[in-house]
């Protein structure tokens, strides 16, 4: 995708050859500024402190940062420790262990300046193939919106989503958001509600970046607008990603989803969640009992970061002085609220069946 005109993906090699660069998403979206990762440690600070987010792109930083900790000592004590360090940033997105045992394994048999130039060849494929698989989402998705499209003709198609799933989340094109800019870029009528998703606002800040520097129409909603726009028949369909989805479909997502889908299934609102294969977790089947839930800080609860009217960017306490806060990041929803799947191979029932429809080679374990 492009800023001001200019192509970025959310992660590169630099110049030097060696050392990642990454757009600094806590910035986002008052200021676009780039970070420099030297090492794992750089690598897993910027996955925990969000520098970078979304389960594709939290997996390829992981990646870059296991070469990161090759070019420092490439034994296999140090590639177990980075693996460890790496693994532990943050718990809820399945992509993140996916790619560390993809590097691992790529690694194994690898020793000396071999290990090093294989783990940067391996990274560069998990990201390749990341885009490759978010623009065939795409392309499934699109499909979806240009049905609805095609039977309310000269009419807008609205568009619910919730937190970012867009390149922002991923290496470019994204999930949730690509099917989106599809249909924009082929002429298609699309306006998207972009629900604000607190705590962090990454629906806010970061969505209605990407919807705004690409020219897609938009509004910004509070959280819990989101009903009563279905209520009113000023949804179409939702569409969000998701950092894990077990073998017979819950998909977890950010804290908030849940709701969402509720309302979308009380309102006849075909509720969609695009994801790519590397989301999907084989060994678990109920999602509400069996994914693990980040907790984040307090913080992010109390306050809030914004631009004043000077322009100044500031953080203000917005909670009651002395009030503890709960923040759970994510939460599941079960397959049973979720209309269909959108991944690279095509549209699934969130269902066991259905999924090892799309990939069969996974009825064998």
């Amino acid at each position: 995708m492009k800023i001001d005109g200019t192509h970025y993906r959310t992660i590169w090699v630099a110049d030097d050859g060696w050392s990642v660069g990454v757009i600094d998403q806590t910035k986002l979206p008052h200021e676009f500024r780039t970070l420099r990762l030297a090492s794992a440690d750089d690598a897993a600070r910027a996955i925990k402190g969000m520098v970078v987010r979304g389960a594709p792109l939290i997996g390829a930083t992981a990646a870059y940062g296991i070469c990161l900790a090759m070019r420092e000592d490439c034994s296999d004590a140090a590639l177990h420790e980075a693996y460890s360090d790496l693994a532990a940033t943050r718990p809820t997105a399945i992509n993140l262990k996916w790619a560390l045992d993809v590097m691992v394994e790529a690694l194994r048999d690898e020793s000396g300046h071999e290990r090093i130039a294989a783990a940067y060849a391996c990274a560069a494929k998990i990201c390749n193939d990341d885009v490759e698989i978010c623009r065939q989402i795409g392309v499934q998705g699109l499909s979806l919106i240009r049905g609805i499209a095609e039977m309310k003709p000269d009419k807008v198609v609205n568009v619910l989503t919730h937190c970012n799933a867009g390149w922002l989340a991923c290496v470019d094109w994204g999930t949730a958001l690509a099917p989106i800019y599809m249909a924009h870029d082929a002429g298609y009528p699309v306006h998207v509600w972009v629900d604000e998703t607190r705590p962090r606002n990454q629906g806010a800040s970061l969505t209605a970046f990407e919807l705004g520097r690409h020219g897609v129409p938009h509004t910004i909603i509070p959280d819990n607008a989101g009903g009563h726009l279905m209520q009113h028949g000023q949804v179409d369909l939702c569409v969000v990603g998701t950092d894990r989805t077990t073998a017979r479909g819950d998909v977890a997502n950010k804290i908030g989803t849940y709701l969402k889908a509720l309302a979308a299934y009380d309102n006849d609102v075909p509720f969609y969640v695009a994801l790519p294969h590397t989301t999907i977790d084989w060994t678990l089947d109920d999602g509400v009992a069996e994914i693990p839930i980040e907790q984040r800080s307090p913080h992010e609860v109390t306050h809030m970061t914004g631009r004043s009217d000077t322009g100044e960017i500031v953080t203000v306490e917005i909670s009651a002085p002395g009030s503890s806060a709960a923040n759970y990041g994510f939460d599941v929803t079960p397959a049973r609220l979720v209309t269909g799947l959108i991944t690279e191979r095509g549209v699934a029932p969130a269902t066991r069946e259905g999924l090892l429809a799309l990939y069969p080679e996974r009825k064998h374990g």
